[in-house]
């Protein structure tokens, strides 16, 4: 991961994000639902091309796992590309939902 980048979190409940936005930036996204007590549902990915290729939308999905692992949760990505982050990342399987 990029040195000096954190990604936030936001949740009201039903559904949630995890943005990133660089001081005076545009902000980059990753939205989810929730399903039950137990199951995020990521979404949607938006990352604007001032922050493509420093691995944004990566981290954004990082970060859900990272959270879900400790809430003993699981994800469904039915975002395309976060998705392809779960076929990228094998060692994510055992939050993965199939």
């Amino acid at each position: 991961m990029t040195a000096g980048i954190e990604i936030a979190f936001e949740d009201n409940e039903s559904k949630g994000r995890y943005f990133y936005r660089a001081p005076g930036g545009p902000e980059a996204e990753m939205t989810f639902s929730r399903a039950g007590a137990a199951l995020l549902i990521i979404d949607h990915t938006d990352v604007p091309d001032a922050y493509r290729g420093q691995g944004i939308g990566v981290m954004m999905v990082a970060r859900a796992v990272e959270d879900a692992r400790a809430a003993g949760k699981r994800i469904l990505p039915l975002c395309p590309f976060a998705a392809a982050q779960f076929r990228k990342h094998p060692e994510w399987a055992d939050v993965l939902q199939g």
